[in-house]
């Protein structure tokens, strides 16, 4: 399980460093896609053959959809001796990435955005949807 947030910084290259504890759960490689907002995820080789075999499993016209969104961006990462990830010029552009980046944990996925920008997704999320998710769940 992937849990916390922590702000780093893109090098020239494009690679961010991964949180410790986060490289120890992925293991030696992984994959990293265009994420469900605008941002990149990194997920896990079984998390990624899970969400392929879902995929697989919808409507061809929605699996189409998200194999283009999903599947086709995707590439196999390792991180080097200092911990750092390369992540793809392409997915860099699409998901807006350059300087300060936050990592987030999202339970079985991680999610790296642009700091600017999820700090105004964390405010928009603050002021719609969790006070109604809260209320659905009575706390």
């Amino acid at each position: 399980m992937f849990l916390g947030t922590s702000d780093h910084n893109l090098d020239s290259k494009g690679r961010v460093i991964l949180p410790t504890d986060f490289r120890e759960e992925l293991g030696e490689s992984f994959y990293i896609t265009m994420g469900f907002n605008r941002c990149v995820q990194v997920l896990s080789i079984a998390e990624f053959d899970r969400l392929r075999e879902q995929i697989r499993q919808l409507p061809a016209d929605k699996a189409l959809a998200l194999q283009y969104l999903l599947i086709s961006p995707a590439k196999s990462v390792s991180p080097n001796s200092q911990g750092r990830v390369s992540i793809p010029q392409k997915l860099r552009e699409d998901a807006g990435l350059s300087g300060e980046v936050t990592v987030v944990g999202m339970d079985t996925r991680i999610e790296i955005w642009d700091k600017e920008a999820f700090t105004a997704f964390m405010e928009q999320q603050k002021q719609a949807s969790v006070k109604e998710a809260l209320e659905l769940l009575r706390l």
